[in-house]
Order: structure tokens, then C-alpha cells, then sequence
């Protein structure tokens, strides 16, 4: 495999509710993209992933990640880890464009 660049225009973008998502990178061992939500709005329930840990990292703004029954409040900077099969959702609760970055291991 050889080290590679991927712009935003050339990620593989989807919809999860209102969240738009980017996939950078996707190979057996890792998967790599971003969420970005506007103020106020909440992307779609993601049941969970069966056989992968998920990172989430705050690079921009203010979310609410529900996981499982509990809330965790993230600011720009924190990072959380979800464990495999736990459904998650996130929600812009700041006044300014949130993005996530996202990594699940290994791919699913």
C-alpha cells in the first residue's frame, strides 16, 4: 500500500440523518472519516459495530454523543471510545459547525 492524500471533494460522502459523512479510508485493518453537523442538529442512530472499537474525536466545536442510555457531553479536543455493538448518535449542541473524525478497527 502506498501513503496517499485524500481531499474532502474525494472522500466518499454519505448521510446519516443530517449528518454528513466523509469515509477517507478504508482498508481490512482501519477505517478513517469525519461527521460535520450544523448547530442544533442531530445525525441518525448508528446501532453499534459488531466487531470494531469506534474513536471519536471532537476537531471542531461542541456534540452530545448518546451512547447506549447515557449522554456524554464532547468539546473540541475530547476523544471518546465506543465498544463494539454499542448504538451511538450525535448532536450539535454549540453555535458553530461541529466536525467528528471517526475510526473504527478493524473495518467492518
Amino acid at each position: 500500500m502506498d501513503t496517499r492524500v485524500v481531499k474532502p471533494e474525494q472522500a466518499r460522502i454519505f448521510m446519516e440523518g443530517l449528518e454528513v459523512c466523509r469515509e477517507y479510508f478504508k482498508t481490512d485493518l482501519i477505517t478513517f472519516g469525519s461527521s460535520e453537523l450544523q448547530p442544533g442538529q442531530t445525525g441518525a442512530v448508528d446501532p453499534g459495530h459488531k466487531n470494531s472499537h469506534e474513536v471519536f474525536f471532537v476537531s471542531k466545536g461542541k456534540v452530545l454523543l448518546r451512547c447506549g442510555e447515557t449522554l456524554y457531553q464532547l468539546n473540541e479536543g475530547d476523544a471518546q471510545l465506543i465498544p463494539p455493538g454499542e448504538p451511538h448518535q450525535l448532536t450539535n449542541i454549540g453555535d458553530c459547525t461541529a466536525l467528528v473524525t471517526w475510526s473504527l478497527a478493524p473495518s467492518e
